[in-house]
């Protein structure tokens, strides 16, 4: 089933709203994790913290939900299918894993924000920032980004399948 083009162009729409949200929120994350971890003020340090864990749960999480959705409905709904060509499968893998991985960390987040609701002082100050996963995050979400803005070439055996079967069907037909 393909979506209409008004409606593939509304899914469109709110599937860029997500993921370019998901990035901007990500960088608000490493910018938080940045000034937890290099600064000596533990007021600082504890307000990084609980942003990070509000920054995770409210914003990250939805707009990385919201965009495996539509990503998946642009997919399906779309002649380039779910399983056609390797970009789309790639992008598709990489957001469900990032989502999944997102999924798994934050209730550490959620620790280390209590932690430093309760720490003082040095305690406090040596928690430090959270910067490897969202580093990490942030350099996937961009490659997901080029993938979609270049679309390599390269149809997986399954899109090959598919293309001679309907290039055999309107081959058929005409003769």
């Amino acid at each position: 089933m393909t979506l209409g083009p008004g409606l593939r162009r509304l899914v469109l729409v709110i599937h860029l709203t997500f993921s370019v949200g998901w990035v901007g929120a990500v960088v608000v994350y490493v910018a938080l994790g940045l000034s937890a971890v290099t600064t000596r003020d533990v007021l600082t340090v504890r307000a990084a913290w609980i942003a990070m864990e509000l920054t995770g749960w409210r914003a990250i999480l939805p707009l990385a939900v919201g965009s495996l959705i539509t990503g998946l409905a642009m997919s399906l709904g779309s002649a380039w299918g779910l399983l056609r060509h390797y970009w789309v499968l790639i992008t598709f893998v990489l957001t469900l894993l990032s989502t999944t991985i997102l999924l798994l960390h934050l209730p550490t987040v959620s620790s280390l924000a209590g932690v430093a609701r309760q720490a003082e002082g040095e305690a406090l100050t040596a928690l430090g920032g959270d910067l490897f996963h969202p580093t990490v995050g942030l350099v996937v979400l961009l490659v997901i980004m080029v993938l979609n803005v270049y679309k390599p070439k390269g149809l997986t055996p399954y899109g090959w399948r598919k293309q001679r079967e309907e290039r055999g069907v309107k081959g058929g037909a005409g003769s």
